[in-house]
């Protein structure tokens, strides 16, 4: 039986063999990086390097993949390797149940092909920024907010977060606005698709681009940063 086949007529054979060899992080498991991480194993990316230093409570069961009754006072790695070995057992996961930091980051990521950001506030992203920038591999950025959400494709030398987040120690809109079940699902599936993007070598990324998504209104659009 072929897991794969009904992703065919978007990713084919040789595509899929490309996505086997591939290694994506991802920082952060909480309303992102938990279906951001689901969807990179169901499509068939070969190594998941799993990062988060949380423990799952009950203010995450409104909308985190991994936050279930039963995970509750669990590390959020130790849930995902759980839940996602059993999604695909075929792939190899690195879990690190430990904060990233500019210390620890290089032996973090070490080995991926594309960092994405699933963080919750800003001083991590610089640092996910200057450790990709360092290792010389993109980041796929991912921010949310109420009805709200962003997203981005980075590269090394682009230096996007001074633009985005000027002060590194300012609140993120979630902090007002709070984080609704969709929002994180909405903005996780698009950056998953920007990290598809990138393994497959589609030119139609990101870079250099801001997309922003207005769930309240429906309105989806892009700014040059």
């Amino acid at each position: 039986m072929d897991r794969y086949k009904k992703n065919r007529e978007l990713i084919n054979e040789e595509e899929q063999v490309v996505l086997s060899g591939k290694t994506v992080a991802v920082v952060g498991l909480g309303g992102l990086g938990g279906h951001i991480a689901e969807q990179l194993a169901r499509l068939g990316v070969g190594n998941l390097i799993l990062i988060d230093s949380d423990v799952a409570d009950y203010t995450n069961l409104n909308r985190q993949l991994l936050a279930t009754e039963r995970t509750v006072g669990t590390q959020k790695a130790n849930a995902a390797y759980e839940r996602f070995s059993e999604v695909n057992s075929d792939l190899n996961y690195t879990v690190h149940a430990e904060r990233l930091t500019l210390e620890n980051g290089l032996e973090l990521l070490v080995g991926a092909d594309i960092v994405v950001d699933a963080v919750d506030n800003v001083r991590t992203r610089y640092t996910l920024e200057s450790v990709c920038e360092q290792l010389g591999v993109p980041l796929v950025h991912g921010a949310i907010g109420g009805w709200w959400g962003q997203v981005s494709v980075i590269f090394p030398g682009d230096k996007c977060f001074s633009k985005l987040y000027p002060n590194p120690d300012a609140a993120g809109a979630e902090a007002h606005w709070g984080n609704p079940a969709f929002t994180p699902a909405i903005v996780a599936s698009l950056q998953v698709a920007e990290t598809l993007k990138l393994c497959l070598g589609k030119k139609e990324i990101l870079r250099g681009k801001l997309l922003r998504i207005d769930i309240l209104n429906h309105e989806y659009f892009t700014i040059n940063i």
